[in-house]
């Protein structure tokens, strides 16, 4: 529908009213009712437990407790160079609407030039005839001038763009907080499994510790014939199995390190030194207390896409403008002149000063097939906004059921931790008397290594879901600075200022 937002075309143009009579449908952000709580969520959270969550998102990885994460996830914010790269998108998308809003400025060329001419003589009809002694086919011409030329941006052709290119700029700034939250993701996920690894092998040098200590009892007791030489071919085979798990163990620590110092934007083996040093995993953060209005105000996913909605739906305004006359005041001053002093006399002035109308007429159906496309456009950026809010519930929903699981988990290993040791225990003491065979050593010793790396397993795990939660609720970004962009895009000029929406 051709909507006007002005009484009278002319008193558009009297006012100079630059996109006060913008056609095309305005932007309405696509609200839908979200459900009143997480499945998982317990209980309706209380004002005290909501301030607390707000602000934990901010710096969600303090809760950890764990100083060299701190200082790694500074690290990254500052190094990483996918995030620099990030905000020089923000820098670009700035600089394109600045590009955009110059069409409402009256745009200005000077001229100037001079030379020699030459002209035919060879030509019957014209007034350089052949033999005429008046004919001068020799001139020398100088010239200067201006060209200018003003759209007037009457019905939001112009300013449409600039809406739509407004919207690609909150899309790269919140798609740089979303890489953000990514990149932090990805770190602090690197960093417990790192820790992780460092745990499955303090569990299994234990384990071949045990496991010497076992191959010494049996060659003792070989020794004095209270053992063959099966038994300790069998204990033997046992503990180099234990040995041969170590380099794995060593090779996806080293992996998780060179991750860590490029996610930091460091050369890949520049934190060994530092981070090779084991230490225990960081603490398990409590729950915190979520609604799914805050995993929408939080995630910068959803607002970027909505940010594609808007930008979609300004460039169907930019469709509709194609339906209606565009007009532009052109310009030109271009003195001619043979000579120096005659450049600046009354006789050599030049110049034209128009008003210009173009009206589309026929087109074959392309200006409607334009605006069915761009509706379209915006139509599926609508839904894509609707598929991000839903997938990030089922992300939240997700995380919430692996926390609670993953809880309930670590309890059950850690259950078979203290069964396995007591079984491991009590086989040793009867092997060393003789009321046991080394079968059932070794076999508890394998129970015992087996529930102690899985209970580890599932320690790190239970971090990486906290992880895991926290960005799915979107946190982290909160405490960005992002890049100063120039000074040149952040002045407006008096045009701007006077003629801008």
């Amino acid at each position: 529908m051709r909507s006007f937002h002005c009484l009278t075309v002319f008193g558009c143009v009297a006012l100079l009213s630059v996109g006060g009579c913008r056609v095309g449908p305005n932007f309405t952000p696509d609200h839908f009712t979200p459900p009143s709580a997480f499945t998982d969520q317990g209980k309706p959270i209380t004002a005290e437990e909501r301030a607390r969550t707000e602000a934990a998102l901010k710096d969600w990885w303090r809760l950890f407790k764990d100083p060299i994460l701190d200082n790694l996830v500074q690290s990254a914010i500052k190094g990483n160079y996918n995030l620099q790269i990030a905000a020089q998108h923000v820098v670009v998308e700035q600089a394109l609407r600045r590009e955009a809003a110059s069409a409402w400025y009256p745009q200005l060329d000077a001229t100037a030039g001079g030379g020699d001419d030459r002209y035919s003589i060879s030509v019957d009809n014209w007034p350089l005839r052949p033999g005429n002694p008046a004919n001068q086919p020799h001139a020398s011409v100088l010239t200067y001038g201006a060209r200018a030329s003003w759209e007037i941006d009457l019905f939001g052709h112009i300013s449409r763009q600039v809406e739509a290119q407004s919207h690609e700029i909150t899309v790269s700034v919140e798609e740089q907080r979303a890489l953000l939250v990514a990149i932090l993701s990805e770190l602090a996920s690197d960093y417990v499994a790192l820790r992780g690894v460092q745990a499955r092998l303090d569990v299994v040098e234990h384990d071949i510790g045990i496991a010497s200590d076992t191959l010494a009892l049996t060659q003792r007791l070989y020794t004095k014939g209270l053992a063959n030489s099966l038994d300790v071919a069998q204990v033997t085979a046992s503990q180099r199995m234990d040995e041969a798990r170590i380099p794995p163990l060593h090779a996806e620590q080293d992996r998780l390190i060179h991750a860590i110092a490029v996610l930091t934007g460091e050369m890949p083996g520049s934190l060994e030194n530092t981070l090779k040093q084991r230490r225990p995993m960081p603490e398990v953060p409590e729950l915190p207390a979520a609604l799914p209005s805050e995993v929408i105000a939080q995630r910068a996913d959803i607002r970027a896409q909505e940010a594609r909605y808007a930008a979609a739906t300004a460039r169907v305004g930019v469709a509709v403008t194609q339906l209606y006359p565009r007009f532009v005041i052109p310009m030109t001053f271009n003195p001619n002149a043979s000579a120096m002093y005659q450049a600046f006399q009354l006789g050599a002035m030049s110049w034209s000063v128009m008003m210009l109308a173009s009206v589309p007429l026929m087109h074959g159906g392309r200006n409607n097939a334009a605006i069915i496309q761009a509706h379209a456009e915006a139509e599926a950026d609508r839904l894509s906004y609707r598929q991000t809010v839903l997938k990030s519930f089922q992300e939240v929903e997700d995380s919430l059921s692996d926390w609670e699981q993953d809880e309930e988990l670590v309890k059950h290993y850690e259950q078979a931790v203290h069964a396995s040791k007591l079984a491991q225990s009590r086989a040793q003491k009867r092997y060393t008397v003789g009321l046991t065979s080394i079968l059932d050593v070794l076999s508890t010793n394998r129970l015992a290594l087996r529930a102690e790396e899985s209970r580890t397993l599932a320690q790190a795990a239970r971090l990486r879901d906290a992880v895991t939660l926290y960005t799915a609720i979107g946190a982290g970004w909160q405490g960005y600075k992002p890049p100063e962009l120039p000074v040149s895009l952040k002045q407006q000029s008096i045009w701007a200022r006077a003629f801008s929406p």
